[in-house]
């Protein structure tokens, strides 16, 4: 084989492996309290979406989700009720991107509506 096409096959396996390793920490797989930034939003509107997701849209039109919500027990009309309108605080898992629109914890005035934190309370939603 000739050198060049030998390093562009080096090449190319370094630029995969390390482009797999950069892919792979987009997915949110077990989110910590403290490798997520908090913030506090006012849901306007909450809704299906795919896969089951609950998806919610703040005061400034900036939606986050909950992985599966549907799955996880969460009733619409129940966090309609809990969430809609009034100010929440998300904990939304970093990446090397920045922040996720995943929710791993919702709460509203210190109530714990759903979390994903395995050291924190079971969900409250039920």
């Amino acid at each position: 084989m000739k050198k060049g096409t030998i390093l562009a096959a080096i090449l190319a396996f370094v630029l995969g492996f390390f482009g797999l390793i950069a892919i792979n920490d987009l997915f949110i797989k077990d989110p910590q309290l403290k490798d997520s930034a908090v913030q506090t939003v006012i849901i306007t509107e909450i809704r299906e979406g795919t896969t089951n997701d609950i998806v919610f849209t703040d005061s400034q039109g900036d939606m986050y989700y909950i992985n599966r919500g549907l799955e996880h027990g969460l009733i619409l009309y129940s966090l309609n009720a809990k969430v809609l309108n009034k100010t929440v605080t998300l904990h939304l898992p970093k990446n090397w991107l920045g922040t996720s629109e995943h929710i791993a914890q919702l709460t509203v005035n210190d109530v714990i509506i759903f979390t994903e934190f395995t050291s924190e309370v079971e969900n409250s939603e039920n």
